[in-house]
């Protein structure tokens, strides 16, 4: 996975909960060895930043996806 990332660099947006127990925040930042160019967001949530901090992860996505292909 991480040789495809690299050479394909797809347009890539990171939503993490820094607090998460299972997968820390180092683990967020490591995607930006393979994906320097990712958008990454650390909300204050934890594992469970969807039902946290859902209407800003929204907000994120909806923004990232309007760049990728504006009306």
């Amino acid at each position: 996975m991480r040789a495809y990332l690299r050479e394909h660099r797809p347009p890539t947006l990171i939503v993490w909960g820094p607090q998460d127990g299972y997968m820390p925040e180092g683990a967020a930042r490591a995607y930006l060895r393979d994906l320097p160019d990712a958008e990454l967001h650390l909300l204050e949530g934890g594992h469970w930043a969807l039902e946290t901090d859902l209407d800003q992860i929204v907000a994120l996505v909806r923004a990232f996806l309007s760049r990728l292909a504006p009306l």
